[in-house]
């Protein structure tokens, strides 16, 4: 009899050590799992892609070992919805949608598959989120709007460079540009200010758009338009060559040549929407539960050659920083 209870103890051991191994098995490998993540991104863009820095460093800050399938437009809007399908098809564990346009191609394409968007304006209007306190469905991440940056923008025009007339070019079947003008004319109906609109529909029609504002307009204002902000330099040339300031919608746009912005950087909100993904991929939240985050810090940057060349006298009182 004792040799009976001593047989079976030493096979419950046995099997005690067996399960626990195959548990410590299983901890490594769902701790070195490998996750597919697409990307999908519709202009090659810094800021676009500094936000892609961004993301990738939050999951690699966090542990996560991914592989990305990484598409790009190239501004096709067609190639977009492709793209979509293509990383649905894939059946990846979660997609990064990088602007507005490419957040929709995704979020029309599949509603099981997480995604996580940031560079989107306003994710609400665009239809991809029921609201930002409560997402609902399968998308979330973070926006490229700080709820001052406009109006910062606006009071800078009006008070210190003393405009009336704003002109902003973009494309108009963008859901973000659209977003951003309809804010800046609601907004300067109390400021006695008017805006001047040049429509687009693609990069090569900027120029001469820019060029038909001349004579109606005593300051620009480019949101972040991704048709616009592609063929900046147009922009720039003219409103350098007129004596027009004009103000930008981010960073990049300053280094390239646009006198200031009220902003943040690109790399932060992608890294935001990144520790969003990896506490989908960990399981630790869903989408419809990550409230949308707005960037955490603004800031005026300017451009010294570019005031330079506008003759223009840098006021201390301003807080500027300098891009470099």
């Amino acid at each position: 009899m004792k040799n009976g209870w001593k047989k079976m103890l030493a096979v419950i051991f046995s099997s005690t050590l067996i399960l626990a191994a195959c548990s410590d098995g299983g901890e490594k490998e769902a701790s070195s799992k490998k996750y597919k993540i697409g990307v999908t991104q519709i202009v090659e863009h810094p800021s676009l892609n500094a936000a892609f820095d961004g993301f990738k460093k939050a999951l690699e800050d966090a542990g996560i070992n991914a592989e990305y399938e990484v598409q790009n437009a190239q501004g096709d809007n067609s190639s977009n919805t492709t793209i979509a399908t293509n990383l649905v098809s894939a059946n990846v564990d979660l997609i990064f949608a990088n602007s507005t346009p490419s957040a929709q191609a995704v979020a029309s394409a599949t509603s099981e598959i997480p995604i996580v968007f940031t560079s989107v304006t306003d994710a609400v209007g665009a239809e991809l989120v029921d609201s930002m306190e409560k997402p609902g469905g399968n998308v979330t991440g973070t926006i490229d709007a700080h709820p001052d940056a406009i109006t910062n923008t606006m009071k800078f025009l009006k008070d210190e460079l003393g405009a009336k007339n704003v002109g902003m070019v973009f494309n108009s079947g963008e859901q973000n540009s659209r977003a951003q003008v309809d804010a800046v004319k609601e907004m300067l109906k109390d400021m006695n200010m008017s805006v001047v609109e040049a429509s687009v529909a693609t990069s090569a029609d900027v120029k001469q758009a820019t060029e038909s504002l001349i004579g109606k307009v005593d300051s620009m204002y480019i949101i972040t338009d991704n048709t616009v902000v592609s063929a900046l330099e147009s922009v720039i040339s003219v409103a350098n060559e007129n004596k027009i300031p004009m103000m930008v919608g981010e960073f990049d746009s300053v280094k390239r040549g646009g006198l200031a912005a009220y902003g943040f950087e690109y790399f932060d909100i992608g890294y935001e929407a990144g520790q969003m993904a990896v506490k989908i991929l960990k399981g630790e939240s869903k989408p419809a539960d990550l409230p949308v985050q707005i960037p955490q810090k603004l800031k005026l940057i300017m451009n010294k050659d570019t005031a330079s060349t506008l003759g223009l006298d840098v006021k201390d009182e301003w807080k500027a920083e300098f891009s470099e």
